[in-house]
């Protein structure tokens, strides 16, 4: 057999040896891929995304589009040969595995955490968007998880209604570990609440709940350093005018709230916020409006202009990494809070693009 056909012969056996091996090989990695867009303005399988009912709505045009994200499974574990092709991949990102389930958390875990993320990020839409149309907003601090086995189960329950801790009037969540943190682990805290049942019964018949009771809890030393805690998580609770709500499935995390508090703002006020635009975008957004940044920017922007997107409302703190790969035929536009995209939308609007805020690497 001649020298050549045998050195061809070697090296095809050698290279397929190593795609057998890449095949086996698996690595400590993760991908990331674009998810789906869901039209905040539109339908998911067959219903209003947004669905308010006791005050007057309008008709909109255009779209608002909210991003995901794929990933691949916390059980999954990808092979050599598929990691450098995400590696090599434009429309995916192949990252540390710990680095989308930290400290072995598993799917069933991540999946929840996700769900109550994006329970609480439809909350501080509805708030921030209200709020920014001057509608009032009644808020109110109230025991959001309780740990098992700590000080406080049994005694506390999610929904109670916290007013005081030793007497102190609480008005914010993070009043409640700065006030419990003033003890010595194994004191007494005193909270004054109103029974998750007794303000749940009050809300539904349109009233404030009253009949506080005190109960006291004994803390303990954190796990983690000195601190006295009781195990509970505080967080805020809005009572709203009339009802808003959030119909969409099979989605987490925070990263959808500008898009749907813009979405509540375009259906409460006449005109269209996008004139018939189509704006895609992602941000976290709080009670007061303040937009905060997302993972997976570079695959978010992607899945935008794929489903269509011209403009995309970009995080301020994510905009340095997405414009240094902007997908052909997408602006990116830079967003702080709620109010400043609306006026980039009016721009957006008007056709005064040259005005926008854009995104730089810089």
């Amino acid at each position: 057999m001649p020298r050549r056909t045998v050195t061809m012969l070697a090296s095809t056996l050698i290279l397929i040896a190593l795609l057998c091996a890449g095949v086996f090989i698996k690595v400590p990695y993760s991908e990331m891929s674009p998810g789906p867009t869901f039209d905040t303005l539109g339908e998911a399988k067959g219903e209003p995304v947004l669905q308010i009912s006791g005050r007057k709505t309008y008709p909109t045009s255009g779209h608002l589009n909210m991003t995901t994200v794929r990933v691949t499974g916390a059980d999954y574990r990808m092979n050599l040969v598929e990691a450098v092709y995400g590696w090599l991949a434009h429309d995916s990102v192949v990252v540390p595995h710990d680095t989308l389930y930290p400290d072995g958390k598993t799917e069933e875990q991540s999946t929840q955490e996700n769900a109550e993320e994006f329970s609480q990020s439809q909350e501080s839409a509805k708030t921030a968007a209200l709020r920014e149309l001057g509608i009032p907003v009644k808020t109110r601090v109230v025991v959001s998880t309780v740990l098992k086995n700590s000080p406080a189960e049994g005694r506390l329950h999610a929904g109670d209604v916290i007013k005081a801790v030793d007497g102190t009037p609480v008005k914010d969540p993070k009043d409640v570990a700065r006030l419990v943190t003033r003890h010595k682990p194994t004191e007494k805290a005193v909270f004054t609440i109103i029974p998750a049942q007794d303000a749940a019964a009050a809300e539904k018949a349109g009233k404030e709940p009253v009949g506080s009771k005190d109960v006291v809890v004994t803390t303990k030393k954190a796990d983690d350093d000195d601190r006295a805690v009781v195990g509970i998580q505080a967080g805020p609770d809005h009572t709203f005018p009339f009802s808003v709500d959030i119909k969409l499935v099979d989605v987490g995390g925070p990263s959808a709230g500008l898009m749907f508090s813009l979405g509540i703002v375009d259906k409460l006020t006449p005109g269209s916020l996008t004139g018939g635009k189509f704006v895609a975008g992602t941000g976290t957004i709080d009670d007061a409006g303040k937009v905060g940044p997302i993972g997976g920017i570079e695959m978010k922007t992607v899945g935008a202009r794929q489903a269509g997107a011209q403009y995309f409302l970009t995080p301020e703190d994510n905009c340095a990494a997405a414009a240094a790969d902007i997908p052909d035929g997408l602006t990116l536009v830079k967003v702080e809070a709620i109010d400043d995209a609306r006026k980039s939308l009016e721009k957006i609007r008007g056709g005064d693009t040259a005005g926008l805020p854009r995104c730089t690497t810089g």
